[in-house]
């Protein structure tokens, strides 16, 4: 049971909203030195496997710098200005908005979006700039929050719909695993059971969007800004 303290530490450090990259790497330690691997087997290990998925993680690393550069010169600025003109805009309708797109996207096998390729650069500014249109300046909290909700979007969108594709890596998983234990599973049918529980995480997203919007609308002090 001591192997597993790696689960413990991901609890606590998320529990603490500690660096989310430090409380993973944290839990690999502890799960290999548990385990009996010396500190320098554990870094070997994970040099290795970025190394053996690193077609996975080149196209992030190449995004960076290539959103970078378009936010410094007013990417942000630019969509949080548009979504601003949408008079029926809110923040929670933006992002379930985008949900439903990554959602049904995703589940045809064509991946748009991501934290860094969409949700950091144009989906949180256009959900910030629609609650600042509706509900004026927003405090640390409230942009935090909203932020979140964000990142949440995409979470539900690309991680409820990618089940329904059947070349999708975690059907496959899944698919493997019960071969292993000498279960005949169809593809299909493990996406087809997919859908209502795409649905419900759906339905989830959309009481999460109201209640921001709601908790918005009832902010004391707000401020109407003037439509630019």
């Amino acid at each position: 049971m001591i192997k597993l303290v790696g689960i413990l530490v991901v609890a606590v450090g998320f529990a603490l909203r500690l660096n989310t990259l430090l409380v993973v790497m944290a839990a690999g330690l502890a799960t290999g030195l548990a385990a009996g691997f010396s500190f320098n087997e554990i870094m070997a290990a994970f040099g290795q496997y970025f190394v053996d998925n690193r077609y996975m993680t080149l196209p992030v690393v190449l995004m960076v710098p290539v959103i970078g550069l378009l936010e410094r010169y007013g990417l942000q600025e630019r969509a949080e200005t548009l979504i601003r003109r949408a008079a029926a805009a809110t923040a929670g309708r933006v992002l379930l908005l985008y949900t439903a797109v990554r959602q049904v996207s995703i589940s045809f096998g064509v991946n748009i979006g991501g934290h860094a390729g969409a949700v950091r650069p144009l989906i949180a500014p256009m959900a910030e700039g629609a609650a600042r249109a509706k509900h004026g300046e927003l405090t640390e909290a409230e942009t935090q929050g909203i932020r979140a909700h964000a990142a949440a979007a995409e979470n539900v969108g690309n991680f409820f719909g990618e089940d329904i594709f059947i070349a999708v890596g975690a059907v496959l998983l899944m698919k493997g695993f019960f071969e292993a234990l000498k279960i005949e599973v169809s593809v299909w049918k493990m996406a087809l059971w997919g859908i209502p529980t795409a649905l419900v995480a759906f339905a989830a997203m959309a009481w999460r969007a109201r209640a921001l919007d709601r908790r918005l609308a009832r902010r004391p002090g707000k401020v109407k800004e003037p439509r630019p």
